[in-house]
């Protein structure tokens, strides 16, 4: 244990964060802003985005409702903005710019990065291996540079059986892919990319493989610590139980499911899950920080910020469980009644999806066309199935992620600082975090409060009425076809 603390280490630092309007990003920057209260500076890589400038960006960034719990609103004129982009050359950053970034930063965190999981092979290099070799770059140029935090991620190595907390070597040579994607057109990338990627079955994986070595031709240069988060969900604690920003991964199930529009999806029964809140990750990136920023060690250091079965709980028990709490808090505006479920068998998630998803959607569409209304069932059920069936390669094989460096994390700190910074996920208890995830959904993705409750109660209680009599027709008729086909045979 160190005799400088966490808050400490952080004081009079000047930070770089990249990535910082994104769900990550803002949690991080919140953290920092209301635990070391000594930091002196925060610059924040911001690009301009549709009609908003990047300090435009900032004030949206800091209205959001995951900063509500600081009081004193005077901190955040320490957080200033560096207009730049990590997918323009030199990250788009004036010279004045870098040379103030060159003389003042000690600590960067890299977060900034393309999650989509259907990404095309030039946009998630570009993104996420040419934009990282950018940063780093940069990083190489900082003259009092003390640590550099990569926030990669633990499904980058789907080759492996097993995933230490150690740099592997990519799959590929980064250099010779990123050539690819500058010369080669997008139809021959198409062509190939599906052989190249393999065993990976989308390019996010297979990107961030690539990224990590390229961070791992930067070894002793300069300190590094890559975080290897696993799912990044909904917050445990801070800065209030519950709160999400995105419907990535888990979140878009559980929103489609408690709107009713998801009725089936499929996970083994025995797989279990490995996901993290949000602001666990964030402590954990805090606390790599520090400690490799203290010990300033030559070889990379590697934290699997992940669950490895600490929680012991599986996917199947958790969309039971979170079934639950969709039946006791539905959210107003349900298309349908929540009466689906997770299939242990493949084939019969199929036919489920087949009768409840694909027939009901084209059903919708006709009605509406015939109405001369505008369609749009089939292409949410067509981008939904398309959402389920990333997921499923994640939700249907237990992963293996040794993480006995981020179980030590909590030892290397006191008790005091433990409170501040917690990363110990056994003291989770799943059910309340579960109900706190669904309410958060509720609250901050479909922006209903618990007023709407009594109404959306008696929404529900309708939608359940109508279902059961669907159902009765249903098995009604089935019954009457089965006495007509006996009669016509027998």
């Amino acid at each position: 244990m160190s005799s400088i603390g966490v808050v400490d280490f952080y004081a009079d630092k000047t930070i770089f964060i990249t990535g910082a309007s994104g769900f990550i990003g803002k949690i991080l920057i919140e953290k920092l802003l209301r635990c070391c209260p000594d930091i002196k500076v925060i610059y924040l890589l911001l690009r301009k985005k549709k009609e908003q400038s990047p300090r435009e960006r900032l004030n949206e960034i800091i209205n959001t409702r995951c900063f509500e719990k600081i009081s004193d609103r005077s901190v955040f004129s320490k957080l200033c903005v560096i207009p730049g982009d990590i997918l323009e050359e030199d990250l788009g950053i004036s010279a004045q710019d870098r040379s103030i970034l060159q003389k003042e930063v000690q600590i960067v965190f890299h977060s900034a990065a393309s999650v989509r999981f259907d990404m095309n092979l030039r946009d998630a290099v570009t993104s996420n291996v040419i934009g990282t070799k950018r940063v780093l770059e940069l990083a190489e140029e900082i003259e009092n540079l003390e640590v550099f935090v990569d926030i990669s991620t633990s499904f980058c190595h789907d080759e492996l059986k097993v995933v230490e907390e150690k740099v592997y070597p990519s799959l590929h040579r980064p250099q010779d892919i990123m050539d690819c994607v500058r010369w080669m057109s997008d139809e021959m990338l198409m062509k190939i990319q599906p052989e190249l990627i393999r065993p990976y079955v989308n390019t996010y994986g297979y990107s961030k493989n690539l990224t990590e070595d390229v961070v791992s031709q930067y070894r002793g240069k300069f300190p590094i610590a890559i975080a290897r988060p696993s799912m990044v969900v909904a917050t445990y604690k801070e800065p209030m139980p519950g709160w999400v920003d995105n419907i990535n991964g888990p979140t878009g199930v559980l929103y489609a499911g408690a709107s009713g529009i998801l009725h089936t999806s499929y996970c083994k029964e025995d797989t279990s899950m490995d996901m993290v809140p949000v602001d666990v990750v964030v402590n954990g990136c805090i606390l790599l920080a520090y400690i490799t920023g203290m010990e300033r060690p030559k070889d990379i250091k590697v934290c699997h910020i992940t669950d490895s079965g600490t929680t012991k709980i599986t996917w199947y028990e958790v969309t039971d469980q979170l079934k639950e709490y969709v039946l006791q808090y539905p959210p107003s505006r349900v298309l349908y009644y929540p009466a689906g479920s997770a299939k242990k068998v493949r084939y019969q998630h199929k036919i489920a999806e087949f009768l409840f998803h694909i027939v009901p959607a084209y059903f919708v569409d006709l009605l509406l066309f015939l109405l001369g209304q505008k369609t749009f069932m089939v292409r949410i059920e067509k981008r939904l199935r398309k959402g389920t069936e990333l997921l499923q390669y994640y939700t249907s094989r237990t992963w293996v992620f040794k993480n006995d460096y981020f179980q030590s994390l909590k030892n290397q700190i006191n008790e005091k600082e433990n409170e501040i910074f917690y990363t110990d996920l056994s003291k989770i208890d799943n059910a309340e975090y579960l109900k706190n995830y669904h309410l958060g959904v509720r609250k901050f993705i479909a922006k209903e409060d618990l007023s709407t409750l009594p109404q959306a109660r008696r929404h529900m209680k309708r939608l359940y009425y109508l279902h059961m009599t669907l159902k009765t027709l249903f098995y009604v008729l089935l019954a009457y076809a089965c006495c007509l086909l006996i009669k016509y045979f027998f």
